[in-house]
């Protein structure tokens, strides 16, 4: 079923991309022949959908069917999994010949010309081609993984590489180009997760003896995942669409958009009357028009050319930095703002569901949670998020903000207990549940290791200078992506330093409190130091960037950046004072309920203890005589 879905796809992703050559157009470069056209695109279509098959297969065979006692795949996961490496292997070698293929694409030239010497590091550097090859060793590194894991532990690193292999070519392409491209590359991130529902559904209707349970899981990842996709879809078509009349990447959009509202529909209302046979049609057609469109020029590009804040930024910053437009002037980032909202939601429920049982939380962690997740939202949508990536001064309070203040607030809010609470228990002979997916995460070999505090301290401290003193941020201030990895490196990390250390709850490793306060201190100093680098350097980091976006009212790049240094320098200094203040206040409170359970404890026998080590001194001191 998969091998004929690969090839229709190919078929019909080969056949429709023939109606449109704008795209050549465009790009100032001769038409291919139609057979190389048709090639890329049908080449494409099964990557795509293949990926979505490949990662949906393993989403399945971890999170819902249930392994055996032993920790082995069952039948339906072991075949689940072997399934999806097949279908890994097929779309990992169409995207091995995209990669040649698509910078001749690109170039107008033969396919044979790009396997030139001379030619072949030049087109090594296109995005688009070095993105496929990617794409291309992640999916046929899932497919060895999948021929010979038979242990469920395996499955969810494989189903982390199989994710990390559809992103490269998602951030690449029309999505992260000109106006607005950092709304359509978030998008089109989201566009490549939500087609991991062909996988989801394919499972199910190849493994129907699952049950109740399996059936209403897969219902629930099929709608959520149809669900992003049709909102990923809707928000590049309106971000893509022009003015003028209706092209063919038009009208496609629009089907597209048509028979994804039929998936959502099919899954949500028609699931036991062949809903999930038509949601896999609609969603395989669907994510096989996508790979059309993407060979297609969208409207909006033939329309007007961009500025140089759209190329670089994807929108102009003509207002000077205040403080009332860091407030007021928002761009909603799409990946974290939704995060922020979505995490918010989240934890309200959790204590709502304990508050129903008759169960108390500790309103001051609600609170940090609350706000932790507001500072996430202002960090990244609010002036803070609009005006970072072209004013380092404020990209400096965003970072400083993501890497301080918000893990610091969230470790506080205690989620893994609250989630451990709310959530309730699979059951025995029953598939593990989100309880005991996160149980076990917390409990693994990975979380340990990456909250040992050296491991964290390093992480943390180290990647001040790893980022800014290397050459790094240089090359990751030209791509969206780039920065949006900047900002999940800098909350994660932070996260990790900051739990083990003032985190409410229980960490892998625990310190007692005269660790936790060394680690503290020894963070300290390095953070100091990096901010009185940075404003004493006389380069300027990222300056062909900067001056590339030429905003006029940063006359000075080197003084603003020695701004952003003394922001680095104070803002990192603050919060971390607050935080052993916060860890003192905590062991002595600790010492004092030490105390008071001593002194219960020697009300109850009679200061035993004490009778018992005078006796001692008292044996010693006989013998001695």
């Amino acid at each position: 079923m998969c091998g004929l879905g690969l090839a229709a796809g190919a078929v019909v992703a080969g056949v429709l991309v023939q109606a449109d050559t704008a795209a050549y157009a465009k790009l100032g470069v001769p038409v291919p022949g139609a057979v190389a056209r048709s090639a890329v695109a049908g080449l494409r279509a099964v990557a795509e959908v293949g990926g979505g098959l490949a990662v949906g297969s393993l989403l399945f065979a971890a999170f819902v069917v249930a392994p055996q006692r032993s920790g082995t795949l069952d039948v339906d996961g072991w075949l689940a999994v072997r399934r999806s490496g097949a279908v890994a292997a097929a779309a990992g070698v169409a995207a091995l010949l995209l990669g040649p293929l698509t910078a001749a694409d690109l170039a107008g030239v033969a396919p044979g010309a790009v396997l030139d010497p001379n030619r072949l590091a030049l087109y090594a550097l296109l995005e688009e081609p070095m993105a496929w090859l990617l794409t291309a060793v992640g999916l046929l590194l899932l497919a060895a993984g999948c021929a010979v894991v038979l242990a469920w532990r395996w499955v969810p690193a494989l189903l982390a590489l199989g994710v990390v292999s559809l992103l490269p070519t998602a951030v690449v392409g029309s999505a992260a180009t000109g106006a607005g491209h950092d709304w359509t590359t978030d998008a089109s991130v989201l566009q490549a997760l939500g087609a991991v529902v062909l996988g989801v559904l394919v499972s199910l209707l190849a493994h129907r003896a699952g049950g109740e349970l399996v059936e209403r899981r897969c219902r629930l990842i099929a709608g959520v995942l149809a669900g992003l996709l049709l909102v990923a879809a809707a928000v590049l078509t309106v971000l893509h669409v022009g003015p003028g009349p209706a092209t063919p990447w038009t009208v496609v959009a629009a089907v597209r958009l048509l028979l994804l509202a039929l998936v959502v529909a099919a899954v949500v209302l028609a699931w036991r009357r062949g809903g999930a046979l038509v949601a896999l049609g609609g969603a395989g057609l669907a994510v096989t028009l996508g790979a059309v469109l993407a060979r297609w020029v969208p409207p909006r590009f033939l329309t007007r050319p961009d500025t140089p804040g759209e190329t670089l930024i994807g929108y102009d910053l003509p207002d000077p930095v205040t403080a009332l437009r860091l407030l007021l002037d928002w761009r909603f980032n799409i990946l974290f703002g939704t995060a922020a909202l979505l995490l918010a939601a989240g934890y309200l429920l959790g204590v709502r569901r304990l508050a129903l049982r008759g169960d108390a939380w500790p309103r001051g962690r609600t609170v940090a949670w609350l706000v932790g997740c507001a500072a996430l939202l202002l960090a990244t949508s609010s002036g803070l998020g609009r005006y970072s990536p072209g004013v380092f001064s404020v990209h400096m309070v965003s970072h400083m903000a993501l890497n301080m203040l918000v893990p610091v607030l969230l470790a506080i809010g205690g989620p893994v207990t609250l989630a451990l609470r709310a959530l309730p228990a699979a059951g025995r002979d029953r598939p593990p549940g989100p309880r005991e997916w996160l149980a076990g995460l917390v409990a693994s070999r990975a979380a340990r290791g990456l909250t040992h505090p050296l491991v964290a301290l390093v992480l943390f401290v180290g990647s001040f200078y790893a980022l800014y003193l290397t050459g790094l941020f240089d090359v990751a201030l030209r791509y969206h992506w780039a920065h949006q990895l900047m900002n999940l490196h800098f909350l994660v990390v932070g996260y990790l330093f900051f739990w083990p250390l003032i985190g409410s709850d229980p960490a892998p490793v625990r310190l007692p409190h005269l660790g936790r306060l060394a680690v503290l201190l020894a963070a300290m100093p390095f953070h100091a130091f990096f901010g009185i680098t940075l404003m004493s350097t006389r380069t300027v980091l990222g300056g062909e960037f900067y001056r590339s976006l030429a905003l006029p009212w940063v006359p000075d790049l080197l003084a603003d950046q020695h701004v952003g240094g003394g922001i680095a320098w104070a803002s990192g200094e603050l919060p971390m004072l607050l935080v052993v203040v916060v860890l003192v206040g905590r062991w002595t409170r600790d010492d004092a309920r030490e105390a008071a359970r001593h002194d219960r404890r020697a009300d109850a026998d009679g200061e035993a203890d004490l009778a018992s080590y005078n006796a001692m001194l008292a044996r010693l001191a006989g013998s001695d005589r």
